[in-house]
């Protein structure tokens, strides 16, 4: 039992004699780490506000092609607040003036078409003329998060490091009447600032293609062949409002499906009515990979708006969008003042929580707020 008492001992009698002695062995003071977040990104005082431009400085800077200022107008455009409405539709009726100067091309495709490497390479080339382009892609939003993944810059890395071209991603936000509003509104704005030529990115095939036919003069198909039954695998309204369709990676061992997939499509496009602009649908191959057919689609495009010029379909057909572009705005508008009256948000908490519990019809909440909105606007 004494040998625990020799050992405390022994070590108390070292730790003395190293008293002694000022032995170097100390205990150094802890490091103390620098926080993970900066903290002054939290210090509303430190930080630098941005710049608010004024409806005439937005107007100048788009004029004066400054992309920063247009990149925020966009940002502007997009936004769902109500204070921006208004900002927004000012600075739009001014640039119109300065709108309308551009080719407005559509593509969309079928998953797997590569619809961003054919638009980076078709971009080059439209930039190596000497034009400006500008690239609309429409990404669409997840209904659980609403998050975006805006990935185009990414995927089109030499298109958009080039002087004059310029990119911009928008998400769908859930609604197409809101990406028809956003797009045709976007349009614009890269007009004014002195883009020629506008394409508008797609999210594939489905019903976002019928808002986008509606604001471009040119609508381009993008197909793969070799992928199972290429009618099947795609809706006859598409091929219908498709003004042109390319049978992409016609390269190496797919070049001989991809002119089988040419001759069937073009065979199959006999069957459908004439278009109203007299024009007659081509089908093309092409490679973006190998950089061939693009030369000859771009020609393609170019000799459709000389052929609809000519005949005046060009200029009536954009008459007609903004008809449509009309009553987008009156929806989108409606849809907005609804949702955002302080009245009508408390009643449609109790009408979900009454559809929850099964005390009342769809059709009769929706008519109970649609009164509570309508009696306001009336007082």
């Amino acid at each position: 039992m004494w040998y625990p008492f020799v050992i405390f001992v022994t070590i108390d009698y070292r730790m003395e004699e190293s008293k002694k002695h000022n032995s170097r062995l100390k205990v150094q003071k802890p490091v103390v780490q620098p926080p993970s977040i900066n903290p002054e990104v939290f210090n509303g005082r430190n930080r630098k506000k941005r710049k608010q431009y004024s409806v005439d400085e937005y107007v100048t800077g788009l004029l004066a092609g400054n992309r920063t200022i247009l990149s925020r107008a966009i940002t502007l455009a997009e936004s769902s607040l109500p204070e921006h409405y208004d900002i927004v539709q000012e600075i739009l009726e001014k640039c119109l003036p300065y709108s309308a100067r551009s080719v407005r091309i559509g593509i969309t495709g079928i998953p797997g078409a590569g619809k961003s490497t054919f638009i980076e390479t078709f971009g080059l080339h439209i930039t190596g003329e000497g034009r400006k382009l500008a690239v609309l892609a429409i990404d669409p939003s997840s209904k659980h998060s609403k998050g975006s993944i805006l990935g185009d810059k990414t995927r089109m890395q030499k298109l958009s490091t080039h002087p004059h071209a310029f990119i911009r991603p928008s998400p769908t936000a859930g609604t197409l009447g809101g990406v028809a509003r956003k797009t045709r509104e976007t349009i614009i704005l890269c007009e004014a600032a002195g883009f020629d030529v506008i394409v508008v990115e797609t999210v594939g095939v489905g019903q976002s293609e019928t808002a986008v036919h509606s604001m471009v003069d040119f609508f381009l198909l993008l197909m793969l062949a070799g992928a199972g039954d290429e009618l099947q695998g795609i809706k006859r309204g598409i091929m219908e409002m498709a003004d042109a369709i390319a049978i992409t990676k016609a390269d190496g061992q797919n070049k001989a499906a991809a002119e089988a997939a040419r001759i069937l499509y073009q065979n199959a496009l006999h069957l459908f009515p004439a278009s109203p602009s007299g024009w007659k649908t081509e089908v093309l191959t092409c490679s973006a990979l190998g950089n061939t057919g693009i030369r000859e689609l771009w020609g393609l495009i170019m000799n459709y708006v000389g052929f609809t010029g000519e005949s005046g379909y060009f200029e009536e057909r954009r008459k007609q969008q903004e008809v449509i572009r009309m009553h987008d705005t009156i929806l989108d508008y409606l849809t907005n003042s609804f949702y955002n009256n302080r009245n009508v948000k408390l009643l449609r908490h109790q009408m979900e929580q009454q559809l929850y519990e099964g005390r009342i019809t769809s059709y009769k909440a929706a008519l109970k707020l649609i009164n509570r909105y309508l009696g306001e606007a009336k007082g």
